[in-house]
């Protein structure tokens, strides 16, 4: 059996430092995005830095990821990450 390189796609949950905010996001390169946010580089958080990782769920499909990540941030989503992710 021969290996495939596998690519991931990574549905993230962040939270602000002080607590008061949180952001679920999605990538393909985890690292480089949590140094974005908090660098200040994303529009929707920078004013809320600094970000500290939650969860991350890694996937092997983008399309999964992504819409687990629209999942997430719907009604019945939101419930299921406050009980079980964050």
């Amino acid at each position: 059996m021969q290996l495939q390189w596998l690519v991931v796609f990574y549905v993230y949950l962040i939270e602000s430092c002080d607590g008061d905010h949180r952001y679920v996001g999605f990538t393909g390169d985890l690292g480089a995005r949590m140094a974005r946010h908090n660098s200040g580089g994303s529009a929707h958080t920078a004013k809320f830095r600094p970000w500290r990782l939650v969860t991350c769920l890694g996937f092997s499909r983008r399309d999964r990821a992504q819409a687990f990540e629209r999942y997430l941030k719907s009604g019945s989503g939101h419930a299921f990450a406050n009980k079980r992710l964050w």
